[in-house]
């Protein structure tokens, strides 16, 4: 049982680190996946259905933006990968983890870089990671509508800098990531002035 695994949203200033185990059985095709980042938005959709419908094994691992700002990204991003794969079922004996740093677990493993270009199960991973966080950062849109997740999913562009500008941050910032808080003293964790 070989599992891919990977992760979605390391980068942004605002959201979760959401990571993603996969297991796709012997046969399968799915030769139309690859590294989410350079799939279209409807293409992953698609992807996220194939790959739901025909994974031996699927999981998911959320950790949230206080936890980034307490630890950091990278271990963040390390304890959603070991979310994810806990929670597979059958249990992996194997895993091939897209990146340099190894799942703190003690399964067997491959850490391959740029292996969401490589494998097939890495690659179905970075969909469900992707996919799965960025409905997420949608639905967070509705709560704070001003900031414009659902546009940039909480990535650094033009139109959130603005709005970070005018209004500060909200509760899902993450308040340690350069550019969310110009004046840390000014706003509170809620994002009130």
């Amino acid at each position: 049982m070989i599992a891919g695994v990977d992760e979605a949203g390391r980068g942004p200033l605002a959201g979760p680190v959401v990571a993603a185990g996969v297991i796709l059985p012997p046969d399968t095709d799915l030769s139309e996946i690859r590294d989410s980042k350079m799939m279209t938005p409807r293409a992953r959709d698609r992807a996220f259905q194939a790959i739901s419908a025909q994974a031996l094994a699927l999981s998911v691992g959320v950790v949230s933006r206080e936890y980034i700002d307490e630890f950091n990204i990278l271990k963040a991003s390390l304890e959603a990968m070991a979310q994810a794969v806990k929670g597979l079922d059958p249990r992996p004996e194997i895993l091939l983890v897209d990146g340099i740093h190894p799942v703190p677990l003690p399964i067997n493993q491959k850490c391959l870089k740029k292996g969401d270009q490589i494998s097939r199960s890495i690659s179905a991973a970075s969909v469900i990671a992707k996919v799965y966080r960025d409905r997420i950062m949608v639905s967070y849109h509705r709560t704070f509508p001003v900031y414009g997740f659902h546009r940039h999913k909480g990535y650094g562009t033009r139109q959130h800098l603005d709005a970070l500008s005018r209004y500060g941050p909200c509760p899902i910032h993450r308040l340690t990531f350069k550019g969310v808080l110009k004046d840390p003293e000014r706003f509170t964790v809620t994002g009130k002035r």
